[in-house]
């Protein structure tokens, strides 16, 4: 399964909402769409990913990108992911600089 993903920004808000497979293959299209906000004033990065079925390492570094890149001092929230992405997320040691929710109110 592909990857796609829709990204929105609303006031000081970046929202990107992710399916299918973050991998080697895509995620390089997604980096290069978030650099796209590099400079806006961003306070919570959010990241949806209830129809994400699979990150790779290349899918972690393009979260590590935009937190030091796009959003350098916001607050980085990844909602509603399967235990699946959890298990990657958690072993990479990246749950420690994000909030994980089932739900986001914003």
């Amino acid at each position: 399964m592909e990857s796609k993903f829709k990204v929105e920004y609303s006031g000081t808000v970046l929202k990107v909402i992710l399916s299918g497979k973050l991998d080697a293959n895509n995620s390089p299209a997604l980096s290069e769409e978030l650099s796209k906000f590099k400079g806006k004033t961003i306070t919570e990065m959010v990241f949806m990913a209830k129809d994400l079925s699979y990150i790779s390492s290349a899918g972690i570094r393009v979260i590590v990108f935009a937190k030091q890149k796009v959003g350098e001092n916001s607050k980085v929230f990844l909602i509603s992911a399967s235990e699946t992405v959890l298990d990657v997320i958690n072993m990479t040691g990246l749950a420690n600089f994000m909030t994980l929710q089932d739900t986001y109110q914003g």
